[in-house]
């Protein structure tokens, strides 16, 4: 088993592309005066030269991207996913996805796990707003490993590619020495047949947990892991609803578009079942300890055994 690790996915993230740009000279960063906390910094002490600041202009930054990329080079974007996905969606969408240009967007501190920076920085929208843009791949990574591997499909894929970054320090869930990421393939962590739990990011290590505590209660839960969101795994969905009967889905983004809503899609066309979408429900979070709000909205194994065994009517 590899070691696990207790590391933010952002910082796992500027360490990938440090380990990438090493036999990749065309990797290119770019960061909207963000670099410390996106932690593009690391990639910005080992490349200056191949490190652009471009100030508070994200829109700014989104055209320069598409710029560089339409020279050959394979810039990698980032700032807080409210400013990367909110302030520049007509760039990303006119500039980079239109013409299907090879950049790569990161947005970090992404969900409530933010935390004290509060609702105006609590992206809840990004994966959605993301997803309704032809040409884009949508990953949001569950923890360190899994990143690493996100960072590397992403650079090998010839396209648009948003990835969601986590501002909070979580511990590894994926160490077994057979780990492989897969762009648009699910991962099964828990067998079970009395109710797929489908989560993503930050929760998939806290479904683990809680399917792990509810075995013990005599209640087989399914653990299923979904980096990419888009393009989704289908059958591994697909599977779930046939063999368990019932999905629910765990987020932390807003129930919306997010997710929940592109399992009930899949589930919808090719297999109905019963299912329940978890996650923010439709509102906007609010500035305190990250910890104290994933508690607060649901986001923590004891909320995700409470959720499914209410589901289940146990």
């Amino acid at each position: 088993m590899a070691e696990k690790v207790v590391k933010a996915t952002r910082e796992s993230f500027g360490e990938a592309l440090c380990e990438l740009a090493k036999t990749n000279k065309d990797i290119v960063v770019l960061d909207a005066d963000l670099a410390a906390a996106t932690k593009t910094s690391i990639f910005q002490k080992a490349y200056p030269d191949r490190f652009f600041d471009c100030g508070i202009a994200e829109g700014n930054m989104m055209g320069v991207a598409a710029g560089l990329a339409a020279c050959g080079k394979i810039p990698f974007a980032a700032s807080f996913a409210m400013f990367a996905t909110g302030r520049a969606f007509e760039q990303i969408r006119n500039s980079i996805a239109y013409p299907k240009l090879n950049v790569k967007i990161a947005g970090s501190h992404a969900g409530i796990s933010t935390g004290e920076d509060g609702a105006t920085h609590q992206c809840l929208e990004d994966i959605a707003i993301m997803r309704a843009i032809p040409n884009m791949t949508v990953i949001n990574p569950s923890d360190h490993y899994e990143m690493l591997g996100a960072v590397k499909a992403a650079l090998e894929l010839d396209g648009p590619v948003y990835i969601r970054l986590g501002r909070l320090a979580v511990e590894s869930v994926n160490n077994n020495d057979d780990y492989k990421f897969e762009l648009g393939k699910g991962i099964t962590l828990r067998e079970g047949s009395d109710v797929a739990i489908i989560a993503t990011g930050l929760l998939v290590r806290e479904a683990v947990i809680a399917a792990d505590n509810m075995k013990a209660q005599g209640i087989n839960a399914r653990v299923i892991n979904i980096h990419t969101i888009k393009p989704i795994d289908e059958d591994i969905i697909i599977k779930a609803a046939k063999e368990c009967g019932s999905i629910i889905t765990f987020e932390e983004h807003n129930v919306i578009g997010g997710l929940g809503d592109a399992v009930a899609s899949v589930v919808a066309q090719n297999c109905p079942v019963r299912m329940k979408k978890c996650g923010i429900q439709d509102r906007f979070g609010y500035s305190g300890p990250a910890k104290e709000l994933l508690e607060i909205f649901g986001c923590t194994a004891p909320g995700i055994e409470k959720e499914v065994k209410e589901f289940l009517g146990k």
